[in-house]
């Protein structure tokens, strides 16, 4: 059997709890073994050399830098790391070292909620198959992003709330390599409604299930 780590905390506002109730479900549906922390230390832990996953939900949390290496080592070695929104791609924004692991940094959500469109920009991938572009009214992430990620979705600003960034294309979802591990992040999802959406549901397990070893 699969196992896998959850580890929530961090910002209440993106529902860390619910959102790792909801794919603790979700992976067990699919026979996994899954362990639920709420402390960053679980990734200084050795044992997480030997999972199949880990999924960060850490909004704005501190990690010690110890276990931001131990978590990167895991990968690179082959762990599968999946995520998304804050809970992923704004989870420590003091270690350089996890950032170039997830292959991004949220750094603005001009507007706040705001309705945007998502643009799938690979449908052959089998992530994405079967997706057509969607429109969704969340937090339309801008990121700092690694040019190596492998993009399966985009989304365009209109410079309506931020006139300087007008036409500016920004990946959404993207997969990528570390190693010998696998990462796939998804900004989609503010909230643990949210992963009810069809198009983010299907997006998010499809990418824990690719992530995983």
């Amino acid at each position: 059997m699969r196992k896998a780590l959850i580890v929530w905390g961090g910002w209440s506002g993106h529902d860390p709890d619910l959102c790792a109730s909801i794919i603790r479900g979700w992976l067990k549906a699919e026979s996994f073994d899954v362990r639920v922390e709420t402390e960053t230390s679980a990734f200084a832990d050795p044992a997480i050399h030997d999972l199949s996953l880990i999924v960060p939900i850490c909004t704005m949390s501190k990690i010690e830098k110890e276990a931001a290496l131990n978590l990167c080592a895991a990968v690179q070695k082959g762990v599968g790391l999946a995520g998304h929104h804050g809970g992923m791609g704004d989870a420590f924004r003091d270690s350089v070292e996890y950032q170039f692991l997830c292959g991004g940094q949220w750094v603005a959500h001009p507007g706040g909620i705001i309705d945007y469109k998502v643009d799938v920009t690979r449908p052959d991938d089998p992530i994405m198959t079967g997706i057509p572009s969607f429109e969704h009214r969340s937090e339309q992430y801008y990121m700092h992003v690694d040019p190596a990620n492998d993009v399966l979705a985009t989304t365009r600003f209109s410079g309506e709330h931020a006139p300087w960034i007008e036409g500016v294309v920004m990946p959404v979802v993207w997969k990528k390599q570390y190693g010998a591990g696998r990462v796939f992040y998804s900004s989609l999802g503010h909230r643990a409604y949210e992963l009810d959406v069809p198009e983010i549901r299907t997006i998010m397990t499809r990418g824990l299930l690719w992530a995983a070893r």
